[in-house]
């Protein structure tokens, strides 16, 4: 897929021939990280559990999983990354046992295995990726909704304590509800508008839930604040918009902005069970790293709907 971004000069120059580790990077976020990052004349080496070939010569593939000890320290002591950007792992909101094992393992033990082996070989800087899933601290007794906010919520416990032990420079940022160009078809925002653009009902909740949500450009612009501000380390930082937004306000918007005649089906879904509702804390974002969210809600869905528009013209979507 082809994804035009933006960068401004003073935001290229800390990247300029320095060697970045992405692991997800074929996934949404982290392909739109990928594009910055080549913008700002970085080195990026992109891991990926399936063989992948070389887009251009600033990106190189490596193939590998870093729930593997041995994989991990092989590619680290090839690359020597000045960063780190860990945004791979099964990502399911799902709460069956089934998937214990499986998140344990590609989110937990793999962001164990990196924290490892760059404290063992040194790193400028790892930025790990959180999720609004993970149980907000309060008075009482957290408990994780979903084997899958565990496993962020421990993986998160472990670079405070890489930080607070052992000096390791991590930074750990969470991504409130993303959208943009190029997200998995089966999420909301684009299962919603392909289906209005095809004049097709989608199925929905009640939509009553509420979210912050963040378009993908503020969220990489986030990500390579975190990279680069040397207080940030050891830092939990949120990357929201720091409003609180209803589901079925979001629908509305895309029918409005598609022009589709089509009426949305709310309610022909159960909504999910003790889903909680989660506010950036945007103010402590802004002191830590100067960054706030410069793309507004509807011009944000208005480039996302455009840009779903034209594959679906193409027929490629």
């Amino acid at each position: 897929m082809t994804i035009l971004l933006t960068m401004n000069n003073d935001q290229a120059t800390p990247f300029l021939g320095k060697e970045v580790l992405i692991t997800g990077a074929s996934g949404f976020l982290g392909w739109h990280l990928c594009r910055r990052l080549d913008e700002s004349g970085a080195e990026i080496h992109a891991v990926s559990r399936i063989e992948r070939a070389n887009e251009r010569n600033s990106l190189r593939w490596w193939n590998g999983d870093m729930s593997d000890i041995a994989t991990v320290r092989r590619i680290l002591l090839e690359v020597r990354p000045h960063v780190i950007f860990h945004l791979s792992g099964l990502v399911t909101a799902a709460s069956g046992v089934d998937l214990v094992l499986p998140t344990l393992q590609s989110l937990l033990v793999s962001t164990v295995n990196i924290l490892t082996v760059a404290a063992e070989f040194g790193c400028g800087r790892v930025v790990l990726a959180a999720s609004l899933t993970e149980p907000i601290p309060d008075n009482t007794e957290a408990t994780p909704g979903s084997p899958y906010a565990a496993a962020k919520w421990a993986g998160s416990a472990y670079g405070r304590m890489f930080w607070q032990l052992y000096g390791l420079p991590v930074v750990i940022v969470r991504p409130f509800m993303t959208y943009g160009p190029g997200q998995d078809i089966g999420k909301l925002i684009p299962y919603v508008i392909l289906s209005l653009l095809r004049e097709e009902a989608p199925r929905l909740s009640s939509g009553k839930w509420e979210a912050d949500w963040i378009y993908v450009d503020d969220v990489t612009d986030g990500l390579m604040a975190a990279a680069q501000v040397p207080e940030a380390a050891g830092s939990t930082i949120d990357l929201g918009s720091g409003t609180m937004v209803p589901i079925r306000t979001i629908v509305q918007h895309l029918v409005d902005l598609t022009g589709s005649q089509t009426v949305p089906m709310f309610g022909a879904l159960a909504d999910r069970p003790n889903e909680q509702m989660r506010l950036a804390d945007v103010a402590y974002a802004y002191e830590m790293l100067s960054w706030r969210p410069h793309v507004s809600l509807m011009e944000g869905l208005q480039r996302t709907v455009e840009w779903y528009r034209q594959r679906v013209e193409i027929g490629a979507a």
